[in-house]
């Protein structure tokens, strides 16, 4: 497949996850709890065991809710007027993410009690975390985040416009990963070369305007920095 025709299907794609986070605030509440789950994860230092459980749980329910919006909108095209079977069929679709939701409650309730109360026994963890680890934590946080900015603000497509710039924030972040982790001074001057000129020519395709590729350079730096702060 040619490189532009699978970034159109990858930006058809996210246009999707992003009229679901901007159409149904339930998705838009899963995908708050999943930023803050990923987080409590790399916090408490779960095992991997426990984090992949936690991992599969949060893709279980969002999948869910984006097949539940899918659904609902297929049932509304083809039967316009009130139906008995169009009611049953949003209901159904509708109890599966329920259930999904609860199971995903439930697993969550098992896996990250017994971390919260070895706080109260040991006190806060002192780990140390490995860089990669806080890396991974502030991308995926930076990528949620876009998403939900530019479901709120709905503008643009999520690979073309909209506010924050995707690109930007990636980029800056990182940059603020790398920084944090050599602590080399060329090394960071280097990477926030490239950082720019990415956004830069964000700007100069007329994709982004300057407000928008430096929201997204402060939201992917931001995180990233204080997430290196907080975990190291």
């Amino acid at each position: 497949m040619p490189l532009r025709k699978w970034v159109q299907s990858a930006n058809n794609a996210i246009e999707g996850i992003i009229f679901a986070a901007k159409s149904q605030r339930h998705v838009r509440y899963h995908l708050a709890f999943a930023a803050i789950v990923l987080f409590l994860c790399v916090f408490f230092g779960v095992s991997k065991f426990d984090f992949m459980l936690l991992s599969v749980a949060i893709i279980l329910v969002l999948l869910a809710e984006m097949v539940n919006t899918s659904i609902e909108h297929v049932v509304n095209l083809l039967s316009p007027q009130y139906s008995e079977h169009a009611r049953i069929a949003k209901d159904v679709a509708a109890g599966a993410v329920l259930i999904t939701a609860f199971g995903a409650a439930f697993l969550g309730y098992i896996v990250i009690y017994p971390y919260f109360q070895k706080i109260f026994t040991d006190g806060l963890p002192a780990m140390k975390h490995q860089n990669h680890e806080i890396m991974l934590l502030s991308i995926v946080i930076v990528l949620i985040a876009v998403i939900m900015l530019k479901s709120y603000y709905g503008t643009g497509t999520p690979l073309r416009g909209g506010k924050p710039s995707g690109h930007a924030a990636i980029a800056f972040s990182s940059w603020a990963a790398v920084t944090a982790v050599t602590g080399n001074f060329m090394v960071s001057m280097l990477c926030f070369l490239l950082a720019t000129m990415i956004a830069q020519s964000r700007v100069a395709t007329h994709i982004h305007s300057k407000a928008e590729v430096f929201y997204g350079a402060l939201l992917g730096a931001g995180v990233t920095f204080l997430f290196y702060w907080i975990l190291s």
